[in-house]
């Protein structure tokens, strides 16, 4: 048999402070004194979201390949392991199989073999998977306010846009004239990828796609005649379909 232990902090802040690893590895050792348990190695991840799964995190994947049946692991507390009780309740599992026992200090020990632990566990996991969900819309509301305000969210750029150094989107004239000439053609009747041909001689160079997706956001994506068909080939600049 041999103990594990296992902390975790989420900012490279903390673990560079080492406050909160100091506080877990105590707590663990305590517990472990208690218990008459050695720990032979402490797995420490540092820096590493909660949201990650275990088995994909650094040391989360070497504390699952150093196992074997009769092992025991001790964490201080079910956040340093899990934020999804689908996750967790699938390590336990996993654990359980393999006849490994998980110790969560927080939780009052073995929660593989004590009716009650697993009881508190799985109502635990549920409570945090619950609080990740309401993180989540935090998070989309604040987004929400921001793309409001204008404010560049990340991805690709939008076309006719900058990025001001406080993160809001401001018009760039020349892209603006670059779209308002792809509306304008449009209107008349061009296909996209004579827009594109267009465009490419003013020394923009944007795809058929490309073309398509900045006119259907900027309300000129309509046209009077058919769209082009690949097999039909490509028509000379102005030809109307």
């Amino acid at each position: 048999m041999t103990v594990y232990a296992y902390t975790r902090v989420s900012t490279i802040a903390q673990a560079h402070d080492g406050e909160s690893l100091g506080v877990q590895r105590r707590q663990i050792d305590g517990y472990a004194m208690q218990h008459d348990l050695a720990v032979e190695t402490h797995f420490v991840e540092r820096g590493v979201s909660g949201s990650l799964p275990l088995a994909e995190r650094p040391q989360g994947k070497l504390l699952f390949a150093a196992l074997k049946p009769g092992d025991i692991v001790i964490t201080p507390k079910l956040d340093r392991m899990f934020r999804s009780a689908l996750n967790a309740l699938d390590v336990l599992a996993q654990l359980k199989a393999g006849g490994v026992s998980l110790h969560m200090i927080d939780l009052g020990g073995d929660v593989t073999g004590n009716g009650i632990s697993k009881l508190v566990f799985t109502i635990l996991s549920a409570v945090a998977e619950a609080e990740r969900d309401r993180t989540r819309e935090r998070i989309a509301q604040v987004k929400a306010d921001q793309r409001e305000r204008s404010r560049f969210l990340g991805g690709t750029r939008p076309f006719g846009y900058r990025i001001a150094a406080d993160g809001e989107l401001v018009e760039d004239a020349g892209e603006q004239k670059a779209i308002a000439r792809m509306c304008e053609l449009r209107g008349h009747g061009l296909s996209l990828r004579a827009i594109a041909e267009a465009l490419a001689d003013d020394g923009i160079a944007l795809s058929h796609v490309a073309v398509k997706k900045v006119l259907e956001r900027n309300g000129g994506s309509e046209r009077s005649a058919p769209e082009e068909k690949a097999s039909t080939g490509q028509p000379a600049l102005g030809t109307r379909w």
